[in-house]
């Protein structure tokens, strides 16, 4: 009887705020389902019963699309984009924002609004002048005239948040290494880069899944089939006249892929990066 008098009552509260996660994992789950369930019909299933289970589980239509889309040569277009802006971002990013946030200059505040100004640009107002521009340096079907364009959109976001990380570091750690000998680069590669390691992991993710899913640089400056990326593959499946839907939802599912598995390893990580950053920035 005392156990149960000790017991202590659940608040309606702690009831509806899961009640509220549950909601919100089935928004977010429910459309992936879908997707999965819809890439296993044939495209007669699709138009007859577009919700409903398949009646087998057409497992060709993956290898039809990686074929159709010629997704293979896609995917490692779009790894090879992705991969060599995230590091370029990084390394640029974090240094430019331990220079502003840990350096003492002028014009550190003015380089950074300059930089945040960035943030603040549609690509749609550069477009025409980066495919202009681009055409005549010869960066058109070229994927470094993807990698160029990408890494200034993803730099400003980058020093934003690494800026915030760098500036929580105690001042008392990096005094005593300056004490000890160490150089401005050594106090950057050795203390402030690996403490700020919850920042990158942050700043990468949203680098590498933002240029993953990017579409419309990647139609406009890239024609030839095999310089295209991942999203342009898409649209091969549609045409002025219909939308070939068994071929599509499974090349969708074949690229979203590499973002879930991302965030199913770096999910921990990543918590603790916007916790963190949101505490000290």
């Amino acid at each position: 009887m005392d156990h149960k008098k000790n017991k202590k009552p659940v608040k309606i509260s702690t009831v509806l705020i899961y009640v509220f996660f549950l909601f919100m994992m089935v928004v977010y789950l429910a459309p992936l389902v879908w997707i999965g369930m819809t890439s296993l019909k044939t495209r007669a299933e699709i138009y007859k019963s577009p919700f409903g289970w398949p009646e087998a589980f057409q497992w060709e239509n993956y290898a039809v699309a990686w074929k159709a889309g010629k997704l293979g040569i896609a995917m490692l277009n779009s790894l090879f984009v992705c991969v060599i802006t995230l590091l370029l971002t990084m390394i640029i990013g974090s240094m430019a924002a331990f220079a502003i946030a840990r350096m003492r200059w002028k014009l550190s505040g003015a380089a950074m609004i300059y930089i945040l100004v960035g943030m603040m640009i549609p690509v749609h107002c550069v477009l025409i002048p980066l495919f202009v521009r681009f055409a005549k340096l010869g960066l058109t079907n070229n994927l470094w005239g993807l990698i160029l364009p990408y890494l200034t959109f993803s730099l400003p976001t980058c020093v934003f948040i690494m800026a915030g990380f760098f500036r929580s570091i105690p001042n008392d750690l990096l005094e005593s290494a300056c004490m000890d000998g160490c150089t401005i680069y050594q106090v950057f590669f050795r203390i402030c880069f690996p403490l700020a390691r919850t920042g990158l992991f942050v700043t990468g993710l949203m680098t590498f899944v933002g240029n993953w899913n990017e579409l419309l640089l990647a139609l406009v400056f890239m024609s030839d089939d095999m310089k295209k990326t991942l999203p342009v593959a898409l649209t091969k499946f549609v045409t002025p006249y219909q939308t070939n839907y068994d071929k599509m939802f499974p090349a969708i599912m074949i690229a979203i892929i590499p973002t879930i598995i991302v965030y199913s390893l770096f999910s921990n990580q990543i918590v603790d990066g916007l916790t963190a950053g949101a505490v000290k920035s």
